[in-house]
């Protein structure tokens, strides 16, 4: 995987350039079915969709590239292809985490990663780990990750600060509530991708995305390379973000 490095924190920054751009990787069973396959083929070259972005990512100068990869709804599915995404996930963490590492992309998790068996905990826990110091990019993977309960999460969190006479109610700000949800530390997202068609959030980012740019296509997910990435970052670029104002 290569990608120029960023630029310096005191330096010039491209604006028209999205520091933190999520993708809901949606169609790999559409795109399986289509052909004929099982579904966890589809799984498996939206696998290597996710390395195409990645990379595509840090080539472009993207800060964070957040992943949608396992809904804390993704359970009810059935516990063949559950099995198939987790075996994937174990897979393809011992394939690119060297990678990740010498090109200095750091990882992250959002969500309750230790609901998967527990050899793919401690490989995700090693994973953040080994790459914690890492400072080119960064790429935050959403397992059995739902915005609404981040938010219940969030809630407790400041809550139990309350009742324990560590925090005033009327102190809560939005800083605060960024600060206890998962994203904490990440730059604001500034770009949505859905691929697929559908046009929901699917309980992702709800909080985050209050202000990001949407950007929908028809693209199925293991179909997604650098171009389609590439126009995503063209059509931000020529957005005028108003944040409410004229």
């Amino acid at each position: 995987m290569a990608g120029k490095p960023q630029p310096d924190a005191a330096g010039p920054r491209d604006p028209r350039v999205p520091r933190h751009v999520a993708i809901i990787m949606d169609g790999n069973g559409r795109w399986a079915k289509a052909r004929g396959l099982p579904r966890g083929a589809g799984h498996k070259q939206g696998a290597e969709a996710a390395r195409r972005a990645v990379r595509a990512a840090g080539e472009a100068g993207v800060e964070c590239l957040t992943l949608y990869a396992f809904s804390s709804e993704n359970w009810r599915r059935p516990e063949e292809e559950i099995n198939d995404l987790t075996g994937l996930l174990r897979f393809y963490i011992q394939k690119e985490l060297d990678g990740f590492h010498k090109e200095g992309v750091r990882l992250r998790v959002l969500g309750d990663h230790n609901a998967f068996a527990p050899d793919v905990a401690r490989m995700v826990d090693k994973a953040i780990e080994r790459t914690r110091d890492n400072g080119r990019m960064t790429v935050a993977v959403a397992l059995n990750y739902g915005a609404r309960g981040e938010l219940v999460r969030a809630m407790r969190t400041l809550g139990g600060r309350i009742a324990a006479g560590a925090l005033a109610p009327d102190a809560i700000d939005e800083a605060m509530v960024d600060s206890v949800l998962d994203t904490s530390g990440l730059p604001p997202l500034d770009l949505l991708i859905r691929t697929s068609g559908e046009y929901r959030l699917s309980n992702f980012l709800l909080w985050q995305a209050a202000y990001a740019e949407l950007i929908f296509t028809d693209t199925l997910w293991p179909d997604f390379g650098a171009d389609q990435l590439r126009a995503a970052l063209d059509e931000y670029a020529r957005r005028e973000r108003r944040y409410g104002g004229l």
